[in-house]
Order: C-alpha cells, then sequence, then structure tokens
C-alpha cells in the first residue's frame, strides 16, 4: 500500500499511489491511514487521482478511515476519477464526503502556494 503525504498551510494531504483500492489492500490501506491521520492536522485531504478502481472492500476502507480521524477533523476526497466518481453517487456515499475536483481545488489554490 503505497500512501505519501504533505503537511500544507491548509491540511495534511495524503496522496493515494495505487490504481485499485480493492479488497486485496483494504485492511493495509486503514492501517497506513491511521498512522498517517494520526497527526496534528485538523483537515485530511485524500487525493484519489491516481485510484481507477473501487470495490465495496475499499469503500469500506475508506470510510473506516473517516471514522477513525473523528469529529474533531474534517475529512475530505480529492480526485475521483469517472469511475470511482460512480461508485460514490451509486452507493450514495457522495453525500457523506466532501468531494473535490482536485486537490488544488481543496486547497483554494496550486498546492505549490498552499503550504
Amino acid at each position: 500500500m503505497e500512501l505519501a503525504y504533505i503537511d500544507t498551510a491548509m491540511a495534511r494531504v495524503i496522496t493515494v499511489n495505487e490504481s485499485r483500492i480493492d479488497a486485496a489492500i483494504a485492511i493495509s490501506f486503514k492501517d497506513r491511514m491511521r498512522e498517517l491521520t494520526d497527526s496534528d492536522a485538523n483537515r485530511i485531504v485524500v487525493d484519489m487521482a491516481q485510484v481507477d478502481f473501487i470495490d465495496s472492500s475499499g469503500l469500506g476502507a475508506i470510510v473506516a478511515a473517516m471514522k477513525q480521524v473523528g469529529p474533531t477533523k474534517t475529512f475530505e476526497l480529492a480526485g475521483l476519477s469517472g469511475t470511482v466518481q460512480k461508485v460514490f453517487r451509486l452507493t450514495r456515499m457522495d453525500s457523506v464526503f466532501v468531494i473535490h475536483a482536485d486537490v488544488a481545488s481543496a486547497l483554494g489554490g496550486p498546492l505549490a502556494d498552499a503550504g
């Protein structure tokens, strides 16, 4: 499970460097997200631009990651591909998560200017 992060003035941005979030990596995704979200950052933005497939296990892992951060932090998604957006729409998870077109729009401008 390849996740990377960068702390900006606006948020901790976690980038998913995988093309799939499915049953094969759902547990490691949750574990790694727990490590990366256990920080002082009050806002988490997950960059999913590289993800082109998600199944129910992957969706469950993302929901679990959101629950792990607790009510005092915000957990947002950015850069969903068309296929992944469709899964979120069909499961109505698009009404549960704040979803941005990309990281730049989530942070209100280019990533380089945010930190």
